[in-house]
């Protein structure tokens, strides 16, 4: 481990004189790629640089244990203690640190909500969820749009699309993907009995052109007139579209802007995540003969999480997790949940590298 975490501070001295080069500044896209790499090693190298410092002042404190003041020995015999605790901490951080980057971390995300089995009941469970997820993002400050949405006459959401835009959202979002379960007593219920009802999360990374290129010529482009709930007419153009992607069968519709140019370019975004997706589960599949894939496969049709609304609880089913704070979780109030699966997918890394 020490080997490679000086190859990496070596690598950030590199990327630290390239950026104080002059002839780097005229050239702004070599200075970006330049400039995130160095931004993605710099936590790694002050980690490193920290638990170098401290494996000195241990040596130091060692030699003061040689002096022939008592005093000076107990001193450092005390500072010695609290030492080896830093020490054992910052290896632990280190440990984790230096484990395999998943690339799309730093993306923005594209969230696909979809109602399941419960009728109008998991639609408007669905839009809760949306909000759920929209409260978090705000309080972190990630911005929010909706791309898409299919709203039920009674506030629901038979699908609802938004794009999360902020640093780190894949990295927080990535293990909510999977089947969604609430068990409560629909507004719609009126002998009081528990209903369970079922929404479908998606978590898609958001691809860059140069990462998915769309070639024109594979797309088929429909246009047709927006409606909204009860087929009431939303405006009189053909502003809504959707985009087929011919080789995968893939289609995606946009409908929610009165710009037909600015559907199309929502679409394509969608289009752009889910090719991605597509082919980066490909990529896992390959190789998950030989790797585990940490805390469940995000699979779809993977039941992750139930939302117990009158015992107010909520349960993450992959570690086991309850929690009785279900009202501060649907005001978006996730970072408890978001933790302990951070924490448990690096567990199952270290123990795969291990």
């Amino acid at each position: 481990m020490l080997e490679k975490l000086a190859e990496v501070e070596k690598r950030y001295e590199q990327l630290e004189h390239l950026l104080s080069d002059p002839q780097l500044l005229g050239k702004q896209k070599e200075y970006s790629r330049v400039a995130k790499e160095r931004a993605e090693l710099e936590e790694i190298v002050g980690c490193y640089r920290e638990w170098k410092k401290t494996e000195q002042e241990i040596l130091d404190n060692r030699e003061l244990l040689k002096e022939k003041d008592e005093a000076i020995r107990e001193l450092a015999k005390e500072e010695l203690s609290a030492l080896r605790e830093k020490k054992d901490s910052l290896e632990e951080r280190l440990k984790i640190l230096i484990l395999p980057k998943d690339p799309n971390d730093t993306k923005n995300v594209i969230l696909e909500i979809r109602a399941g089995t419960g009728g109008e009941e998991a639609a408007l469970f669905a839009a809760q969820l949306f909000r759920m997820y929209s409260r978090y993002a705000e309080s972190r400050g990630w911005r929010v749009e909706v791309m898409s949405s299919n709203p039920t006459g009674l506030g629901g959401f038979k699908e609802i699309i938004g794009l999360i835009e902020g640093r780190g959202a894949y990295s927080r979002l990535k293990f909510e993907g999977g089947v969604h379960r609430v068990q409560r007593v629909p507004v719609t219920e009126a002998s009081g009995r528990i209903h369970t009802s079922a929404v479908t999360v998606a978590v898609l990374a958001e691809a860059d052109e140069v990462e998915v290129e769309v070639d024109p010529k594979d797309l088929r482009i429909d246009v047709f007139r927006s409606s909204g709930p009860g087929g009431q007419s939303v405006n009189t153009t053909d502003s809504a579209v959707r985009v087929t992607h011919l080789p995968t069968a893939l289609v995606v519709t946009c409908q929610d802007e009165k710009s037909q140019h600015k559907n199309k370019a929502k679409a394509l975004k969608i289009l752009r995540a889910r090719l991605l997706e597509k082919k980066q589960q490909e990529q896992r599949s390959e190789i998950a003969a030989t790797r585990k894939l940490m805390v469940g496969s995000g699979d779809r049709s993977e039941r992750i999480r139930t939302y117990n609304f009158p015992q107010g609880r909520v349960t993450d089913h992959r570690i086991n997790l309850t929690l009785y704070k279900l009202d501060r979780i649907m005001e978006g109030e996730l970072d408890e949940v978001v933790e302990e699966l951070v924490t448990h997918h690096q567990a199952e890394a270290l123990q795969a590298t291990a």
